[in-house]
């Protein structure tokens, strides 16, 4: 035992990850019977999920202490998601334009997967505020939970004296919260493998020879919003890029293995802090809003998906169709749940907004679904890389950064 907890945690994670392919395409059985053990792993990570962002966001606004400050992080948060949002959607339809994926697809056969009533921006404003908070809690609705931790943490700090036992109180939870990530982090390996094992067995490599174009793009774009990541790290930070993605390793894996932005908040909250040098209150603002917001692999994969979609619909876009669509995938993007495949239901805004019908959406739908899963943990990837890209910028501009331990870092 105390041979493998020497090992760093991400090459625990990534040995676990190659053995899961091989028992994936070698032993489907094997997968199989393991399954059990990543579904533990993700209920453990969900189970961590509401607790983590409720007061991990209120502590953190609490700690900071000064309402000025606050609106500084809080507005350098928004403008560089929107910035990055838009830039990954950019990126999308630029590789759906360049490389062209879903010319010469045939649809006729295609089972039309049935899609929800599309979501308007009024009803996506309004249910931010919460009806009932205990409700919202219960299920998981992320924005309604932002909304009440921003509440609480502001409340908590314009309270002064009186208030200070809440902050202490916040502050003692975030940080056993911590702690109880770390415990939970341990299982990962174990997690990866069933996960990953499962994912192959019941996909193989047939994504990429069924939709080999658009998984083509999806991971050309991936890299290459990574690569913007690090321009804005070595270009406006000034930090060294290598460090970066060294210290963040931990939390990509958990993005790829479990496709969801939400389940890798726990740990990205760790690596910001123990591994970045971030302080906790800059993470535990930035980060949880992220899960929630900063969706770029989201938006490069709706901006791809909607160029797909048009070229196997046989429309050919004008310039004005681009722009509302690069707008709309913006927006949908914000407005996507941090759960796998969420970004497929978002198609239907973007596509609905350029005069495509619902019926047509789902055909597209119907043909990507199947194979959506293993696209889905690729393109986490880069949300994960964005979350904390700007953690790390916002960390910067506020002074909230320990530049030696984030030089310093060696490992995990």
């Amino acid at each position: 035992m105390r041979g493998w907890f020497a090992i760093p945690l991400w090459q625990r994670v990534v040995g676990a990850l190659l053995l899961g392919i091989a028992i994936g395409l070698l032993w489907p059985a094997g997968a199989a019977a393991i399954k059990i053990i990543g579904d533990l792993f993700v209920r453990l990570i969900k189970m961590l999920v509401v607790p983590v962002v409720l007061i991990t966001i209120a502590a953190g606004i609490a700690s900071l202490g000064d309402s000025r400050r606050l609106g500084g992080i809080g507005g350098r948060t928004v403008a560089l998601f929107a910035f990055t949002t838009l830039i990954a959607v950019s990126i999308g339809m630029g590789f759906g334009l360049l490389l062209q994926p879903g010319s010469g697809i045939v649809l006729a056969g295609v089972a039309p997967h049935v899609l929800g009533p599309a979501v308007t921006p009024a009803d996506q404003l309004l249910g931010i505020v919460p009806v009932n908070i205990i409700d919202a809690l219960a299920k998981g609705d992320m924005l309604a939970i932002i909304f009440v931790a921003v509440l609480l943490g502001i409340a908590s700090v314009v309270s002064g004296d009186a208030g200070k036992p809440v902050v202490a109180l916040l502050q003692g939870l975030a940080a056993v919260l911590l702690h109880l990530v770390r415990i939970v982090m341990e299982v990962t390996p174990f997690g990866v493998l069933a996960l990953i094992a499962n994912a192959v067995a019941g996909s193989g490599m047939a994504v990429f020879v069924h939709v080999g174009w658009l998984a083509l793009c999806v991971i050309l774009a991936s890299l290459t919003q990574m690569a913007f990541h690090a321009g804005l790290l070595r270009f406006v930070a000034r930090l060294p890029v290598a460090r970066f993605f060294r210290g963040i390793v931990d939390a990509l894996i958990v993005a790829f293995s479990t496709a969801s932005s939400s389940a890798t908040l726990p740990v990205a909250l760790r690596v910001a802090q123990d591994n970045l040098g971030i302080a906790r209150p800059i993470a535990s603002t930035v980060l949880p809003l992220g899960a929630s917001i900063g969706k770029d692999g989201t938006a490069m994969y709706v901006g791809l998906l909607g160029q797909f979609a048009l070229q196997a619909l046989g429309i050919v876009p004008d310039a004005w169709m681009l722009c509302v669509m690069l707008l709309t995938g913006a927006f949908a993007a914000f407005g996507t749940a941090p759960v796998p495949s969420a970004s497929l239901f978002m198609l239907a805004a973007m596509l609905g907004a350029v005069g495509v019908g619902a019926e047509q959406t789902a055909l597209v739908v119907g043909l990507v679904l199947p194979f959506d899963r293993l696209l889905d943990m690729t393109r986490t990837v880069p949300s994960a890389s964005a979350n904390l890209t700007v953690a790390t910028l916002v960390a910067r501009a506020e002074h909230g950064l320990d530049e030696a331990r984030y030089r310093g870092h060696t490992r995990s």
